[in-house]
């Protein structure tokens, strides 16, 4: 096949999870039901926070940003994969993968960056909590997230822009259920090399700087703790950090291995479905991994549906 640059003709193949026509149908189903419990899990923590007064604090802020977050992130590839399954179809116009591509990369770069500020908020409201609420103010809160907006924004866009220039076969094949971007360069016919290094080069900058702040806190955290005379308040005190160290070890357990997995051995099915970890699976754990282990969130929950029951 012929390399051409593309129009809004054009398209890829997306080769899914898999190609038993038997297995659509379930798929479609587990899929559908694991969206659908993201964004409602999601949405009743953004809700609940909102809604009550005594969750209006910088940790629940960055909470609520996450769970946002969490919606987009698998809105970003799970809808398409659910058409293709009922549509019999594979195609995904370039168009449409660059968007993928786009909102992917913002939002997963956002869920690292919202996971290392809720560390620095612990870390601060452990090691220094007569001090919590001058350095935690709502414009510093404000101020990082939307720096972090503005950061991962730029980056995605790079990305796209260095993407255009690239062509590609007609029907290109990418062995994924959504367009992510390594498997996209793989399937390049022109030159990816200024790609490559710019997708290295921000990939470990964007997970590793976040994931050695995340480590940083929790270090100083635990050297606090262990200066603490009464063991009921060093338990208090690391009890808040309980639902944070979950998350953070599932996204970053999940996603490291993913990538490490596919480093060491060719593209397959297995690294797709193993991708379903960490893009489907952890946001829809996230919110009863804070609503189980949180009191707050439970109780702030618990009375949402309580109201929502009462009304007429």
């Amino acid at each position: 096949m012929d390399a051409e640059n593309h129009t809004e003709v054009s398209k890829f193949l997306l080769l899914g999870l898999s190609d038993d026509p038997k297995l659509q149908p379930l798929l479609c189903g587990v899929f559908l039901s694991m969206y659908l419990v993201t964004a409602l899990g999601n949405l009743l923590i953004i809700v609940a926070i909102s809604s009550d007064s005594r969750l209006h604090t910088p940790m629940y802020f960055f909470l609520s940003n996450l769970s946002f977050v969490d919606i987009c992130f698998t809105s970003t590839t799970v809808p398409k994969m659910l058409v293709n399954i009922q549509a019999q179809s594979k195609a995904i116009s370039y168009i449409e993968c660059l968007i993928q591509v786009f909102f992917f990369m913002i939002f997963i770069g956002m869920d690292n960056f919202l996971l290392t500020l809720m560390a620095y908020d612990r870390y601060v409201a452990i090691c220094h909590p007569l001090h919590y609420m001058v350095i935690m103010n709502p414009r510093l809160c404000g101020s990082l997230v939307l720096m972090s907006w503005f950061v991962i924004f730029w980056v995605a866009l790079v990305h796209i822009l260095l993407m255009r220039q690239l062509t590609f076969s007609i029907n290109s094949e990418i062995p994924h259920f959504f367009c992510e971007l390594a498997q996209i360069l793989k399937v390049a016919c022109s030159d990816t090399l200024i790609n490559d290094i710019f997708m290295y080069v921000t990939t470990s900058l964007l997970a590793v700087f976040p994931l050695t702040g995340i480590l940083f806190s929790y270090c100083k955290i635990v050297s606090s703790l262990m200066r603490m005379s009464s063991a009921v308040g060093r338990y208090k005190a690391f009890s808040t950090c309980g639902s944070h160290l979950s998350v953070v070890s599932l996204f970053y357990g999940t996603s490291l291995g993913v990538y490490l997995g596919s480093a060491l051995t060719p593209s397959t099915l297995q690294n797709s479905v193993a991708s379903v970890m960490y893009t489907v699976v952890t946001p829809m754990l996230n919110p009863f991994i804070y609503s189980l282990r949180n009191k707050d969130v439970k109780g702030a929950l618990g009375r949402l549906l309580n109201r929502a029951a009462s009304c007429p």
